[in-house]
């Protein structure tokens, strides 16, 4: 068998060690290399191990790459990794699961070997792009809203409106007041349409089959007998705050036309 010898100096290790790399030129492993190490007396090591255990504690090979003679830190870094790794597996006392050979985890007396597929050719990543784009929602973030009480300046707690017969609550503890403050934010925070949860899933386990686009109600849907009503309610409040700005007005023109001692002219 043919083979080239390339004996290089190697900046890695102490002063007047040398690097030799072997290609083999014919034969079947024709184009493999070999490396070898010598030390300065003339002794020769074949693998990473002997090296270490003859230069012991002077020089940290770690980072060294037998191969290719030089010092690869991001190498030692995955090996600090890798180590890191299996100390924590032993420390827990199961197997690594990516090299252990597939056993079915079942009640079964004995252990049956399973095939373990990782990737199939038909499987595709689906993207979401609308998870993509948006910070994802804590579940279930209406609780926060539980317990808060709006107050006058007097810190005496305003009443608050009641909800119509058609908007139902639906998920853990929750209630009216705090689905009235959740559609409150709904709406003050997006532009989109209240619709609330439109599956009907969410109301067998709210856990998973919640939109969280939506308050925690049931679907509902306005009428037109409902926009009539609210419109009613509309002008009767506005009705009722005319004729309290022109009060107040009279009021303020009674008051300036009294003389300073307080009696009409």
């Amino acid at each position: 068998m043919i083979m080239e010898r390339k004996r290089t100096d190697c900046p890695a290790l102490p002063p007047g060690w040398k690097k030799e790399e072997v290609i083999r030129k014919s034969g079947l492993s024709a184009g493999k290399s070999d490396v070898y190490y010598y030390s300065p007396s003339g002794k020769k090591f074949r693998s990473k191990p002997q090296l270490s255990r003859y230069l012991g504690n002077t020089v940290d090979l770690g980072s060294f790459d037998f191969r290719t003679g030089k010092m690869m830190p991001s190498k030692m870094q995955k090996n600090k990794q890798r180590l890191r790794i299996e100390n924590l597996s032993l420390s827990k006392g199961k197997p690594d699961l990516n090299t252990a050979l597939p056993i079915r985890q079942t009640a079964s007396i004995f252990k049956q070997p399973v095939t373990k597929v990782v990737n199939h050719p038909n499987n595709k990543v689906k993207t979401d792009l609308q998870r993509a784009s948006e910070q994802p929602r804590q579940l279930f973030w209406e609780k926060r809203l539980k317990g808060l009480r709006s107050s006058d300046v007097s810190e005496e707690v305003l009443k608050t409106m009641d909800l119509p017969k058609g908007l139902q609550s639906i998920g853990p503890d929750s209630s009216d007041a705090t689905l009235l403050s959740a559609i409150a934010s709904a709406l003050h925070m997006s532009s989109a349409p209240i619709t609330g949860q439109t599956s009907s899933a969410a109301e067998k386990n709210p856990a998973i089959w919640l939109n969280t686009s939506q308050p925690l109600c049931k679907a509902f849907t306005v009428t037109d007998e409902d926009i009539r009503e609210q419109e009613l309610k509309v002008r009767q409040a506005r009705l009722s705050l005319e004729e309290a700005l022109m009060a107040d007005t009279l009021a303020r023109a009674a008051e300036s036309s009294r003389d300073p001692e307080g009696r009409a002219p």
